[in-house]
């Protein structure tokens, strides 16, 4: 037994052996897995013999002490505790033989969630009755014989030496290694990915799943369930078809008959008679196949017990079946005519050796007028069914005991054999029989067979019900493992538990395999199978392309013979037979996978497997990012990476994250949406206690941001204040030249409020912090009344451009322009000016960098004395009248701040007293610009203006008052600062 393995016993054996069993843990127990000792004959004792109970096995612990009771020169003691009882692994929290919460989680299994980061240690384990084990396989029965079953089918039996008649020995050598030697280069990738930890349910599905992403597993696995259920359909028409050739009688309606010249085929004798040769019923074939379908359902009902109790009655006789047609083949030269079967010859096999590439009827027989032209193309789509079937051990992988070494052994000899088979055929049968032979007896191999054909009707009966029996079993459970999944809601009915038989899924599998038989056609239905099957195999190989190639630390396979280049080779071979069967119909497949990937992309649920996708991504990133460097950025690859301040200035509404227009606002900042935006918020408080709430809310970001349509990350920061906070973001968010280059915060108009006193410091705080940084500001004021997607916007956008800031304000503009809610509207750029005299150089000069930028914009230069020359104006007097009433009220409110701090620096203050001149100048400046945005932008869509720093030592309240100042009465302003880098540039 294993090291922890759990094993059941009774409770007369544990009773007179004394041996351990968990005690109960209670609320003031240490926060450790304990074992101990219940004395027989205690309360618990005898309670618990009433039960079925488990104990654990523990290295170097024997059945028989007591461990509570060991005295200090116990071995086992010394081992867990060598300087005492306290000595036990209370650091780590859990006991130091099995982390079982940890464990359980790696494999896959269900675990109780923690309700605290830190409550992971309090673990109690519940005893109770045993769990009844379900039927697990070995590499036998699991893998090879299911494999051998569906690869051994009716292809090779009625269809294998008509193929060698056509093709020749030659083109069926060439086929059978090309056919084969896909299988087996898909089945060293199989091989490989299956050994790669633990694998559940849902075969090529769940591997190809976990490598390439949900999406492209979903697709491709809904194609391999339809080639299975159709598959089944090939093999029960098979089946029928030849039983209705060996009993004709058992036929209800009448045979079709189709007339032969001999003649016209190759190797024929001169004057050979026209030969009649009798076909089944198409009638026939549907009735038939339609009874053996349900019967085989109610098989495949009684659940994987039965499958396995019938599927060695079914593989036996096939096996038989093989070995009397080889005896066949060395003993039919005196047995047979030798106008069709003249035993091994040399000269038969000359003769056989070139291709007889020509045309049929519906029924494979030669003629000159036939509707069908075989070609090798046409042969290979046709033949490759039979080297099919390498799935049917994975399949079915939730029944094994052990996947990682029952799949690759198992598989890759069911290939191994057949292969060999195949090709041993090809040189058997091409030197037995005639050419004509070859083509008109369908049951060649029954024809040849030791001692009598019945035994290969049989055979090949059993050989295809067993194959369609592993088909019917093994597509249901790859639709309910797609369907468990739960990334397609339309598949919710077809969920079923891994002990549980799928019988929704069987039905619909069924259902499907009715429809193929009614068609009654095997050569019209192999294509289609060839197609879905060879779509899967290129899955795989490209699965195991891409987890070779990328090589991350988890692709660790037991299974050491594999190389990407194999597997790429195995994919482009599957690619390649695909359009050399038909180009028609790979098309349609590729189509249907793509259909269904963005069907899945749309209305699929969003799944994280760890593909290789997401691990191809994470490097590329890595080397883009290492590829950038940490130097300046040239302004032509300078992308926009704003950093989007969530947190208000007060409080949203509860499990609101961010306000509402803050996204709008980021995306207005993209070209066509590319760049990424970084939402943070901070919370206030300590670190571990406030670590939950900080992952809850930042679900909720994300959530807000896929919500918005955003392409952008969500953070939490967790700090004593904001301002702490904000300042560990702007140093290290972001890695390299991906750091975030813009912060865009909401104008904190509520600042006024009681008890928002913070706010001041806590806004100049950031400004300041962004500057020191270099890092651009983007203050947004109007926040509420930003437009949305689809609001159509008409007027100008204004900006007032005071300081040199490399050219983002212009940037912006630009932006908002490609938006469709701003593109109806008209760049109007001011440019202010102290003297008259500098307004038309200025404007020129303007004019001239606006027109080398390529963008378009009127250039309108004002100077700050043009408000006073027009306070004369009418309608202005009223409005000036009401800019000195706030200009005013602002002085009092300055100056009454004043003499507070006054006060605190006679007290022990370290203030250092404000230039009142220098305050009134403040005042005064953001008055007049505040006054010349509304005279000439009143009207306009949004206002641009750069952004004042905070003068230095004048108090966070001053600065707030000076914005106040210049943000009054505008609806929609933007305030921008830029930084030490340009963002535009004139050159190509």
């Amino acid at each position: 037994m294993e090291n922890g393995e759990v094993e059941e016993i009774g409770s007369e054996q544990y009773g007179s052996g004394g041996g351990r069993r968990y005690r109960p843990v209670s609320a003031h127990d240490r926060p450790v897995v304990e074992l101990s000792s219940l004395p027989p004959g205690s309360a618990t004792a005898n309670k618990s013999e009433d039960n079925n109970n488990r104990r654990i096995k523990i290295p170097g612990v024997s059945e028989g002490t007591n461990g509570r009771d060991q005295g200090p020169s116990s071995p086992t003691r010394e081992i867990f505790d060598r300087t005492g009882r306290d000595s036990k692994l209370e650091l780590f929290g859990f006991d130091s033989l099995v982390d079982i919460l940890g464990l359980r989680s790696m494999a896959g299994q269900q675990a109780p969630a923690r309700t605290n980061t830190m409550e992971g240690e309090n673990v109690s384990i519940t005893l109770g009755h045993p769990k009844e084990k379900d039927v697990k396989l070995g590499t036998l029965m699991g893998v090879f014989v299911p494999c051998l079953q569906n690869i051994l089918g009716i292809i090779f039996y009625i269809r294998f030496t008509w193929i060698i008649g056509i093709a020749g020995i030659g083109g069926s050598l060439i086929l059978v290694s090309m056919c084969c030697l896909c299988t087996f280069l898909t089945g060293i990738s199989l091989s490989a990915i299956a050994t790669n930890g633990a694998m559940k349910g849902g075969g090529p599905y769940y591997l190809i799943g976990r490598a390439l992403g949900p999406e492209v597993g979903v697709s491709i696995g809904l194609c391999f369930f339809l080639g299975n259920a159709i598959a089944a359909a090939l093999y029960i028409l098979g089946a029928v078809e030849t039983f209705l050739d060996a009993v004709p009688g058992a036929g209800i309606f009448k045979e079709s008959a189709t007339s032969l010249n001999t003649t016209s085929i190759a190797g024929a004798p001169t004057g050979a008679p026209v030969a009649t040769i009798l076909s089944p019923s198409l009638h026939d074939l549907q009735l038939y196949g339609i009874v053996v379908t349900i019967l085989l359902c109610f098989v495949v009902f009684g659940g994987v017990k039965i499958i396995n109790k019938v599927a060695p009655a079914f593989l036996v006789p096939v096996l038989l079946s093989l070995f009397c047609i080889f005896i066949g083949v060395f003993s039919s030269s005196r047995l047979h005519d030798k106008s069709k079967i003249t035993g091994l010859r040399w000269h038969t096999f000359k003769n056989n050796w070139n291709a007889e590439y020509q045309r049929t009827n519906r029924a494979g027989i030669p003629a000159s007028d036939g509707i069908i032209y075989w070609n090798f193309e046409a042969l290979l789509g046709l033949f490759f069914p039979a080297v099919t079937g390498i799935m049917a051990g994975s399949n079915r992988s939730a029944s094994l005991r052990d996947t990682q070494r029952s799949i690759p052994v198992g598989t890759l000899w069911a290939i191994a054999t057949t292969t060999v088979m195949y090709l041993i055929s090809v040189l058997l049968f091409g030197a037995i029989a005639t050419r004509e032979g070859l083509l008109t007896d369908r049951l060649l191999t029954a024809t040849v067979a030791w001692p009598v054909p019945a035994i290969i009707y049989i055979g090949i009966i059993l050989s295809t019900l067993g194959a369609a029996l592993q088909s019917i079993s093994g597509a249901p459970r790859l639709l309910a493992a797609i369907a468990n999944d739960d990334i397609l809601p339309v598949l919710k009915y077809f969920k079923a538990a891994d002990s549980i038989e799928p019988h929704l899924a069987t039905l619909f599998t069924a259902f499907i395999c009715i429809f193929c038989v009614v068609l009654g056609n095997l050569d019209l239905i192999t294509p289609v199978i060839t197609m879905f099957y060879l779509l899967c195999y290129a899955g795989v190989n490209l699965s195991c392309f891409l987890l070779d190639l990328l090589d991350a630390p988890s692709w660790r396979p037991r299974w050491k013979f594999h190389h990407w280049s194999v597997s790429l080779i195995g994919a482009v071979l599957c690619i390649v037979i695909m359009f050399l069967i038909s180009w028609l119909f790979t098309i349609i497949s590729l189509a249907l996978a793509t259909l269904l990937y963005y069907y899945v992309s749309i209305k699929g649920k969003a799944g994280d497997w760890g593909d290789g996708f997401k691990s191809a991504y994470f490097q590329l990133a890595l080397r883009s990012l290492r590829s950038l460097g940490a130097n300046q950025v040239h302004p032509k690859n300078w992308y926009p990476i704003p950093l989007i301040f969530c947190r208000p200035w007060g409080k949203l509404p509860e499990n609101v994250p961010c306000h509402p227009k803050l996204a709008d606002f980021a995306n207005c900042m993209k070209k066509k949406g590319r760049g990424m935006s970084i939402f943070v918020s901070i919370l206030d408080g300590d670190y571990n206690e406030k670590a939950e709430e900080a992952i809850i809310a930042r679900r909720q970001l994300d959530a807000y941001i896929d919500y918005k349509n955003c392409e952008g990350v969500a953070e939490i920061i967790v700090a004593e204040n904001m301002q702490q906070g904000f300042r560990g973001i702007v140093q290290t968010m972001g890695l390299g030249n991906l750091k975030p280059n813009i912060v865009v915060m909401r104008y904190p108009e509520i600042w006024r409020q009681e008890n928002l006193k913070e706010i001041t410091g806590t806004f100049v705080s950031i400004i300041n912090d962004c500057i020191v940084a270099n890092k651009a500001v983007v203050i947004v004021k109007g926040l509420d009344e930003w437009p949305g997607e689809y609001q159509k916007q008409f007027g100008t956008i204004d900006l007032y451009w005071i300081v040199s800031d490399g050219g983002l304000m212009l940037l912006l503009s630009q932006l908002l322009l490609t938006k469709e809610s701003f593109e109806s509207c008209k760049i109007q750029l001011y440019c202010i000016a102290e003297e008259e005299t500098e307004a038309e150089e200025l404007k020129a000069d303007v004019k001239k960098f606006i027109y080398e930028l390529r963008m378009q914009a009127e250039v309108i230069v004002v100077t700050m004395k043009s408000w006073e020359e027009h306070r004369e104006d009418q309608g202005l007097e009223t409005e000036r009248e009401d800019a000195m009433e706030s200009f005013s009220k602002a002085r009092k409110r300055i100056a009454l701040q004043a003499e507070d701090m006054k006060r605190k620096m006679k007290d022990g203050g370290v203030s250092e007293p404000v230039n009142e001149q220098q305050v009134n100048k403040f005042l005064y400046t953001t008055l007049k610009l505040n006054a010349t945005i509304l005279r000439y932008s009143r009207m306009a869509a949004v206002v641009l203006v750069s952004l004042p720093p905070p003068p230095p030592n004048h108090p966070p309240y001053f600065y707030m008052e000076y914005m106040d100042l210049l943000v009054e009465n505008i609806p929609r302003l933007l305030m921008v600062r830029g930084y030490r880098k340009d963002v535009v540039t004139l050159f190509t």
